[in-house]
Formats: structure tokens, sequence, C-alpha cells
């Protein structure tokens, strides 16, 4: 096991941490990278202390390649920078002030394979290393063979994966491969958009890529290409989800997968204020007696067949219906016969009388 020797030219007795880093960085940065950078300043906080990658995975509970990753998250972003030994393994980390940022705007990984220039700052400081450079390979999936090819080379997919593997809590599948290239390659999010984009979902207890990949396509469809845009847009339609959920009745939980599908099509397709989603969920649970997501789009969709677009469109459909209903109890009593008593003193054969002729009897007698 090669060893690490971690230098530094200045003696320190604490870890320091820019104030620069934790505004601009850290907040947009994977949990587990933060934790190898700071690790990584808590070393140099120790004057030549020797260490090795996989003493720094078996720290973190982690495979010296969630290291590696880390490493070059951090060498994208300009805090550090790698070089290699001829047989490929990392023989420096130099640790770089973290660049001045403006704003908190997060930074898309950059895809470039040409290593990042080291900084010019003279509080740079340096970390000997050894741990082969590595790569993943990508599953079948939809897209063709050369471009499949080709993002199995892209960093930028390498580390979402990486990344969603994370949140996710589990190795994924091809096929959940394939949706987040698809959300990179077809739908053209950028990678920090689709970082939030499985953090907002899993943060709300939906770890199904169905669901995630349901979000992806709505925020594509609603042209939304930065996390600012996302964050706003998710902020609304959970404010509507949770109104229509008390509407129906339902509290202390999140809406699960069927019935955001079905409120975004209420509030997206049907295009609905929520006056009118709250009337179908008040007349659902009147008429059933429970919260019933199925039956409010029966009445929804029926309301958008008749280009319902308001409240007062809703009481003159009630209205015409109640007028239908009461014209066809009219005729049906206008047309039935009217029936004989069926009680015991009708329900035999009844004897006819000619009472002329029984009067002129009674006068003869």
């Amino acid at each position: 096991m090669a060893m690490i020797t971690l230098q530094q030219s200045s003696g320190q007795g604490v870890t320091v941490l820019n104030n620069n880093f934790i505004d601009n960085y850290m907040p947009e940065a994977n949990g587990e990278f933060v934790k190898v950078y700071i690790y990584l300043l808590r070393l140099l906080s120790d004057v030549s202390v020797p260490f090795s990658l996989e003493q720094m995975a078996d720290h973190f509970f982690c495979t010296e390649r969630d290291i590696v990753r880390a490493l070059k998250y951090w060498e994208k972003e300009k805090l550090l920078t790698l070089s290699y030994r001829s047989n490929e393994d990392i023989a420096d980390i130099t640790l770089n002030m973290p660049p001045l940022k403006q704003t908190s705007v997060s930074t898309p990984v950059s895809s470039s394979a040409s290593p990042l220039s080291p900084s010019a700052s003279p509080s740079s400081e340096t970390v000997n290393a050894a741990q082969p450079r590595t790569s993943r390979t990508s599953a079948s999936s939809t897209l063709t063979p050369d471009r499949v090819k080709e993002l199995k080379q892209n960093d930028e997919i390498v580390q979402l994966l990486y990344i969603a593997e994370q949140y996710l809590g589990k190795t994924l599948t091809p096929g959940e491969m394939k949706k987040i290239m698809f959300f990179y390659d077809e739908l053209k999010l950028s990678p920090d958009l689709i970082e939030y984009l499985i953090e907002y979902s899993v943060s709300r207890g939906h770890k199904s890529l169905r669901y995630i990949e349901t979000v992806a396509l709505a925020w594509a469809q609603e042209g939304i290409t930065t996390v600012a845009m996302a964050k706003e847009s998710s902020s609304r339609y959970m404010k509507d989800y949770y109104t229509i959920l008390k509407a129906m009745g339902i509290s202390g939980r999140n809406p699960v997968d069927t019935e955001v599908t079905l409120m975004d099509t209420w509030l997206k397709d049907y295009g609905f204020t929520m006056d009118i989603i709250q009337e179908a969920c008040s007349r659902t649970v009147l008429s059933t007696g429970q919260p019933s997501f199925q039956y409010a789009d029966k009445i929804l969709s029926g309301w958008k067949n008749k280009n319902v677009r308001n409240l007062a469109d809703i009481r003159l459909l009630d209205a015409a219906h109640e007028k239908q209903k009461l014209e066809k109890a009219a005729a049906r009593r206008n047309q039935a016969p009217k029936a004989a008593s069926q009680n015991r003193f009708n329900n035999f054969h009844q004897r006819t009388y000619d009472f002329n002729e029984y009067e002129k009897k009674l006068l003869n007698q």
C-alpha cells in the first residue's frame, strides 16, 4: 500500500475553513465531497502526515473510487489540482485558495478532460498521493451505441450516476442509468439541475426513478434550465399539492406518485385554478365519503370537456343538470300508467252491477 505524505509551508494549530468555501462552494456540493475536502484540510493541520486513499476510504466507510470522485469534483471547482504518475496513479494534490465567487450560483461540472491549472495563490499546499484513475462503464440504453460510448467517458455522467446512487441509497440498474443519461443528453438538463432534481425528489420521499423522470419531463416542458427556476417552480407546485391534499381531507403525509401525476394534469394540462380543483375535491368527499383522486379526475375531466373556466360555469352546469333531472322525472310521471291498488280488498275479481236493472226488480216486488 503506497503511503501519502502531506506537507505545508507553514505550521498551523487549527484547521482553517475559508469563508468563501462555506458561503459559495459548500452549499452546492455533495455532502460526501465536502467531508473529503475538509478532511484534507484537517490532515494539513499536522506537518508531514503520511496517509493513503485507502485509509481515507476506511475513515469514511466508503470506497477509494468515492474518494477519487470527490477529488476530481474539487479539481473541477479549482479548489485543488491533481497530478499523476506515469502509471496514472495520483501523485500530487495541490490545495488552492477557493476562487472568489460573487454570487452563490451553482456551477455546472466541466466535462473537459484537460487538467485544471493550479492556482497562483501563495497559500497553495501540496499533498503526495497514490491512487489509480478509474472509469465507469455504462449500461446499454435507447441511445445509439456511439453516443453511449461518448457518455461512458463523460465525467459529468459518471459523477451524476454516483450522486444518484448516494441519494437513492442503492446501485442503479441499467434502466435507471439510462434515465439519468436521458435527462442529460435528450432533455438537455444541466448537471447541477439534475443533481437538484434527484435531491428534490428524495427529500420528499420519492426514490422512484419513474417519479424523478416525471418531474424532469415537467421541468423540461416548462423551460426550466437553472436550479433557481426549479426551486421557484417546485415551491409553487408543492404549495398547490398540499392545498389539494387538504381539500381531500388528507394531512400528515406527502403526495404519492399517482396523486402527483393527477394533480399535475389538473394544474398544467387542464389549466384549472385552485378554486375549481377544490370544488371537485369537496364533491368527491361528499359523494364517496372518502378521498379519491380517480373520482375527482372524472369530475374535472368532465368539466374540461365542457370548457369550464370558473365557478360560475360550474353553477350553470349544475342548474342545467338539475333542470334536466326535473324534466325527466316529470316525463316519467306523465307516461307511467296508474296501477290498480294491490291491497287485500282489491286482490280478487270484482263483481259488476247493473243498478238500473236492480232498481226495476226492487220496484216490481
